[in-house]
């Protein structure tokens, strides 16, 4: 049995509260909060408000980090120095820097795993359209695109003042609405050369952050990708995913997976199973994820996704805003 801890109660906690409840192997014993009135909130854990604390007096297999932004490298940081595996909620890091300290904290304490929730790489029509790209029967790639249109109204913001501020958010709609998406591009086509981007603010809102961003991205296979995202929408529209072969496109939307053909005959070829008591979305696939990231504990297995892996998705988001900034391509480093 696995003793778990979380540190954060904020929105995504309760996605990962209910996955670890229904897990046989794992059980939520203890949680951290800076807020003392969340005390009692999760039944049968007992309550801190300091995560030295927490794993001073507990014995802690894994701690899921729900933290804001600015927090996740701290967090992961006193856990796995710590030797406690660490399942950290997007995005890996505040920035690229971040990140990378991340990654050298993970060579440092091979033994310790820390996994970062990209959950939608386990979505079943992912998994699908990711063996239809690998598999090559259609050639390479000559195109992927990725949309994300939704809406965030000004009291998100106010409600939780650090969404909306760089240095403990570290950006807007790319790092923290479409990031998803940002590393589902780049899982599907591999390595990238240089990006392009934009990005704005289309609402007049008092933050610093952006709230639409665009991008043009050259990957190293020869593949060109077009990324669009904006909080500036009208409600919460599905997220497209699309690749795109000389004779075929395969389109990931509202959780189906279809298929065109050059005769325009659009082929349903898989829809993911929805998933009960979360947010649309958050996509189907949280629970996948954290099973799979208990088995690897369990098991000592290294097939998870890991701080390096999720480097590239937030080196995106970093070189699109600094893109915009020049108003020019730049080179893409990690």
């Amino acid at each position: 049995m696995l003793n778990i801890g979380i540190i954060g109660l904020g929105d995504i906690s309760s996605i990962h509260i209910q996955a670890i409840n229904q897990n046989p192997k794992a059980q939520l014993v203890a949680i951290c909060d800076n807020n003392p009135l969340l005390n009692h909130s999760v039944k049968h854990s007992r309550f801190y408000t300091n995560i030295d604390d927490m794993l001073e007096a507990e014995s802690l297999d894994c701690v899921h980090v729900c933290l804001p932004h600015y927090l996740h490298a701290y967090a992961t940081k006193k856990c796995v120095e710590k030797g406690v595996h660490v399942l950290q909620e997007k995005p890996l890091a505040l920035n690229t820097q971040e990140g990378r300290e991340l990654v050298a904290l993970e060579q440092r304490y091979p033994n310790v795993k820390i996994g970062v929730c990209f959950q939608n790489r386990y979505n079943d029509t992912l998994i699908e359209l990711k063996k239809i790209v690998e598999s090559g029967i259609y050639g390479r790639p000559i195109g992927i695109k990725g949309v994300v249109t939704w809406y965030r109204p000004e009291s998100y913001y106010i409600s939780k003042p650090w969404r909306g501020v760089m240095k403990t958010a570290g950006g807007g709609v790319m790092i923290n609405q479409s990031i998803h998406t940002l590393d589902l591009m780049q899982y599907l086509c591999g390595d990238i050369i240089s990006i392009k981007g934009s990005i704005t603010q289309l609402l007049d809102y008092n933050v610093e952050v952006e709230d639409t961003a665009s991008a043009q991205i050259k990957f190293e296979n020869g593949t060109h990708g077009l990324y669009f995202a904006t909080n500036a929408g009208i409600g919460n529209s599905s997220v497209e995913l699309q690749v795109i072969f000389k004779n075929e496109k395969f389109t990931i939307k509202d959780n189906i997976l279809t298929r065109l053909n050059n005769q325009g005959d659009k082929i349903p070829i898989l829809e993911d199973i929805k998933a009960t008591g979360t947010k649309s979305y958050y996509g189907p696939s949280h629970a996948k994820l954290i099973n799979h990231f208990y088995h690897c504990i369990l098991t000592d297995s290294s097939h998870y996704i890991h701080a390096k892996d999720a480097l590239t998705s937030i080196a995106m988001v970093d070189t699109i805003a600094q893109s915009s900034q020049l108003e020019q391509s730049l080179p893409f480093v990690i």
